[in-house]
């Protein structure tokens, strides 16, 4: 029962992440359906620094350079969707998709390269389990052994909630979702207020990129990217009626049932199910659908959202 609280925290702390990132996306008019491969590029900037700095470097500069590299990566990926939908008013569902596999792709050929480079030295799968086998992002509290992470992710859902409900900015984002002619009118720069949301879900995608790679997933694998992980925070997002405080209850049921497939097999009576183990990796994905399906009907998503902005329409 222990590990089952450990990986939902730390799974909540992933799709919280992730799921805020969509929301403030879509919040500003923007589809954003490339966090699968914000995350993929997030988690790659965030591992290659993880293997870079060195054996003695401390667990505040491990925690800290890792986490900025990943939200920078995230931004700059981010921004691909950015110019493309907003500049160049393109589809969004397709340069979210590109996105996805761009980053997969990539990811592997940048991550090949960067071993044939090191040749002779560690290897950056084998040094990355190093670091993370040295504990360098987990403390204890009792029984629970927790990662920093989630203590992040905690700040900075606080910080979600206060800016969304609580500043003009977010309040401005909110409008260019719902009426961006509107907004115009008043003097709001729907172009920027757009900008700003894609921006952050970058940051926050390409966080949780790194919180997947390196707390909630035990193997490092490209060629399977972070396993879906993007498109389960977009459930996230769409259960929790794109508002932060709904979104992290939403995550937390969802992390339960992903959860179970890292801890069933230490709960008595789920072990003793005659269940594979592939349907409880499949548990998330089941449940993910059949709440879209019962709650989808009753979505509110915002109005304008997938819809390039014409300044001269009206």
């Amino acid at each position: 029962m222990v590990l089952l609280i450990q990986y939902t925290l730390i799974f909540s702390a992933v799709l919280i992440l992730v799921a805020l990132g969509g929301m403030f996306s879509e919040r500003s008019g923007i589809i954003n359906l490339g966090l699968e491969g914000i995350m993929v590029f997030g988690a790659m900037a965030g591992a290659m620094v993880m293997v870079l700095l060195p054996s003695d470097a401390s667990r505040f500069t491990i925690i800290v350079l890792t986490l900025l590299a990943s939200a920078v990566a995230g931004m700059l990926s981010s921004l691909l969707i950015a110019v493309a939908c907003i500049n160049f008013k393109a589809d969004q569902t397709l340069i979210g998709t590109a996105l996805n596999m761009l980053a997969t792709a990539s990811a592997t050929v940048i991550i090949k390269g960067f071993n044939t480079a090191r040749s002779g030295g560690t290897d950056f799968s084998a040094k990355l389990d190093y670091v993370r086998g040295h504990n360098a992002f987990m403390f204890n509290i009792g029984s629970l052994q927790l990662s920093w992470f989630i203590v992040v992710a905690a700040v900075l859902l606080i910080i979600a909630i206060v800016f969304f409900y609580k500043t003009k900015l977010a309040l401005r984002i909110r409008a260019c979702g719902e009426h961006p002619q509107a907004a115009d009118s008043v003097g709001i720069n729907v172009y920027a207020m757009r900008y700003i949301g894609v921006l952050m879900s970058g940051f926050l995608g390409g966080l949780g990129g790194i919180i997947y790679i390196a707390a909630a997933n035990s193997t490092w694998h490209f060629d399977y990217g972070v396993a879906g992980a993007g498109f389960l925070a977009l459930a996230v997002m769409i259960f929790g009626q794109w508002k932060p405080e709904r979104i992290a209850w939403s995550a937390v049921l969802f992390a339960l049932f992903r959860s179970l497939s890292n801890v069933y097999m230490g709960i008595g009576f789920l072990h003793a199910l005659p269940i594979s183990g592939t349907v409880y990796n499949m548990f998330p994905y089941i449940v993910s659908l059949i709440v879209l399906a019962f709650t989808s009907q009753n979505s509110r998503a915002p109005k304008a959202e997938g819809i390039p902005y014409d300044k001269g329409a009206r």
